[in-house]
């Protein structure tokens, strides 16, 4: 046998060369298999969450107290109640990860207006600490657990964790910062990048 470059193949054997084989047990390989596979699902169903906490408190800081009441619209949040929502959805990212289930008709006091930037943004510090605290904890076995969310006796929906983690969680909170965005430019405020520079900061 000859290859493209000219030369002779020659048997191993006659030049002293020894085949090696690697043997790897099956077990090993696939320990190697099913880590990788965790590591893909959990980087789909968290993604870069912390980036993402991390822009919406940007975002959040920027809201100016004197217009938490203020609606762009009669149908809309308030600005204030906006920011509330967004930082609620951080402890529903724990409750999906550490219960079960949730009941959203499990009756809740008045709720209460929102009192300044500074009590916001402690409180979202502490949900989002306790959420990375879940999320460092996390196995794909986790995620993969069925998650329920009922009104009362209604079931609304069955998913996995991981899953509701991503959709109601995650995508769910850039939506609403999406909204906040928007919010902040009508009231003439200098709009933070999320994933790119805005036009207020390219100066």
């Amino acid at each position: 046998m000859h290859w493209p470059d000219g030369g002779q193949w020659r048997d191993p054997s006659s030049v002293g060369i020894v085949s090696v084989r690697l043997n790897f047990p099956i077990n090993l390989l696939k320990l190697m298999s099913d880590n990788l596979e965790s590591s893909m699902i959990l980087h789909y169903a968290a993604g870069d969450l912390k980036n993402e906490l991390a822009v919406t408190r940007r975002m959040m800081a920027r809201a100016p107290e004197k217009h938490y009441a203020w609606r762009p619209h009669e149908k809309s949040f308030s600005l204030g109640d906006l920011l509330k929502h967004l930082s609620n959805l951080v402890p529903w990212g724990i409750v999906n990860l550490t219960e079960d289930s949730y009941d959203i008709g499990t009756p809740r006091g008045p709720r209460k207006p929102l009192e300044s930037r500074e009590a916001l943004l402690t409180k979202y510090d502490e949900r989002v600490e306790k959420l990375m605290g879940a999320i460092e904890n996390l196995s794909t076995q986790t995620l993969e657990e069925p998650w329920s969310l009922y009104h009362g006796d209604i079931k609304l929906f069955t998913n996995t964790k991981g899953d509701v983690l991503r959709h109601w969680c995650i995508s769910h909170m850039v939506h609403h910062r999406g909204q906040l965005s928007v919010y902040l430019r009508l009231l003439d405020v200098p709009v933070p990048s999320s994933y790119g520079p805005t036009a207020d900061e390219r100066g």
